[in-house]
């Protein structure tokens, strides 16, 4: 059917940058470039948000989350999220027996690709030169 192609095409330009990049981008400016040069539908994760506001401390880095919100719309994960993750992290720890402390590092990573997923997205990461 051409009219659910076309909307997959649209859906599939959906880009979440992870915490990383932010973190990587404010403090090195490392990123400027590729953030700017980045086509598709940028949309800001509600749980990299609260990543990057946590260790918000500059004025400067306030100013960059508070015009990623006004400028990208949010996606927040929903229920449905929240409980797949448990499932997939209480997987990992039966299968690969990570202790608990790793398992809650790698919770909002889970988060933040479900909640991409749900929304037909896939998240950006750029390794280090």
């Amino acid at each position: 059917m051409p009219g659910s192609c076309r909307s997959r095409v649209t859906v599939s330009k959906l880009v979440i940058f992870d915490t990383s990049i932010f973190i990587d981008h404010l403090r090195t400016g490392r990123h400027q470039q590729r953030l700017e040069s980045t086509t598709g539908l940028i949309r800001t994760s509600s749980v990299v948000l609260a990543e990057l506001w946590r260790g918000a401390a500059k004025p400067a880095e306030r100013k960059f989350l508070r015009a990623l919100e006004r400028n990208h719309p949010i996606l927040t994960p929903t229920e449905k999220n929240w409980l797949e993750s448990g499932q997939i992290l209480g997987k990992i720890y039966t299968d690969r027996g990570f202790a608990p402390d790793k398992l809650r590092d790698l919770h909002f990573d889970v988060l933040i690709a479900l909640t991409a997923r749900s929304h037909g997205g896939n998240i950006r990461l750029f390794s280090r030169p």
